[in-house]
């Protein structure tokens, strides 16, 4: 009877895995499917980077760093609205989206810098401003204490990089047996959840954007690149690289933001040279997608003095 047990409990579990079972996608399909034009894929500091640069040549340029675990679509309405005046450029950052795997393995925030630089010298671009949602926030922010004469304006939203209940400085994070088991298993309810919190208004998360970030994080590599990525980060103290920044900087924040709070902003204010805030009333984590008419003003009235 014991034998029989564990025999249908065995069957049971070997089903479970089956159904759980989540491959990654063939490249050539998601290509298909999210990176028609303008999209294009340009070789730079050893990559092959998904991006798409739009707007006109000759105008200021914008550089646009996503958040974790999403892409460079996350800006595609900001970007319809500024690329009349600007050149609007925007790509998956190393181990995400379309850019898929660093072959060197390497996703320090000093990487993403040398990536960076060496795409706006592919482009041809001396000075940029720059634009960085969260973690893309903590690399915009870095790069421009590392290479300020890259960088002309700096707007920074619900960024990373301040030490938080369970993130504490110098302190490897921890990754659960069920984050690793990551690249074997990802149903679509777990990405919705993980999805949720960042936006106030649960309409927002809609079908097709849970569809996108579904498909891209089952490119291929890019799992093992997410796990490689959350092993490397080990916070540092942001203070020294702030007061090094000398770009004018606009922390730009949901007021609802359940996962970097709007108060944080406090932290950086303190901290920069030259910086003011605008906090969106009503808006969560990624005011681009909730507000993107009321991002691009800010954005465009920061980076457009008069």
């Amino acid at each position: 009877m014991l034998t029989a047990a564990l025999a249908l409990l065995l069957l049971a579990l070997i089903a479970a895995a089956w159904w759980l079972y989540t491959p990654d996608a063939p490249r050539a399909a998601l290509e298909a499917r999210w990176a028609a034009a303008p999209s294009r894929f340009v070789e730079a500091a050893g990559l092959r980077l998904h991006l798409r640069d739009t707007g006109p040549r000759e105008a200021p340029a914008i550089l646009f760093l996503h958040g974790f675990g999403t892409s460079l679509h996350t800006w595609e309405e900001v970007a319809a609205a500024l690329e009349d005046g600007f050149r609007v450029i925007r790509l998956d950052l190393p181990g995400f989206g379309l850019t898929g795997p660093d072959p060197s393995g390497d996703y320090s925030d000093s990487r993403a810098g040398a990536v960076l630089a060496a795409l706006l010298d592919r482009l041809g671009v001396a000075r940029a401003h720059v634009v960085g949602s969260s973690m893309g926030g903590r690399i915009a922010w870095r790069f421009a204490a590392e290479r300020p004469a890259r960088v002309e304006r700096l707007v920074l939203m619900a960024p990373d990089g301040f030490a938080s209940p369970g993130l504490d400085y110098g302190t490897p994070p921890r990754v659960g047996p069920l984050l690793r088991l990551l690249p074997y298993a990802l149903p679509r309810a777990l990405v919705r959840a993980g999805m949720a919190p960042a936006y106030a208004d649960p309409a927002a998360l809609t079908p097709a954007r849970l569809e996108r970030a579904h498909a891209l994080l089952l490119a291929p590599g890019v799992r093992r690149a997410i796990l490689a990525r959350m092993r490397q980060h080990i916070l540092v103290p942001p203070e020294p690289f702030l007061a090094r920044i000398a770009a004018p900087t606009l922390l730009l924040w949901g007021e609802r933001d359940a996962m970097v709070p709007a108060s944080n902003a406090a932290d950086y204010l303190r901290a920069l040279r030259d910086a003011r805030s605008v906090v969106l009333p009503g808006i969560g984590h990624v005011p681009m997608e909730e507000a993107p008419e009321a991002t691009a003003r800010a954005i465009r009235a920061f980076l457009s003095p008069p």
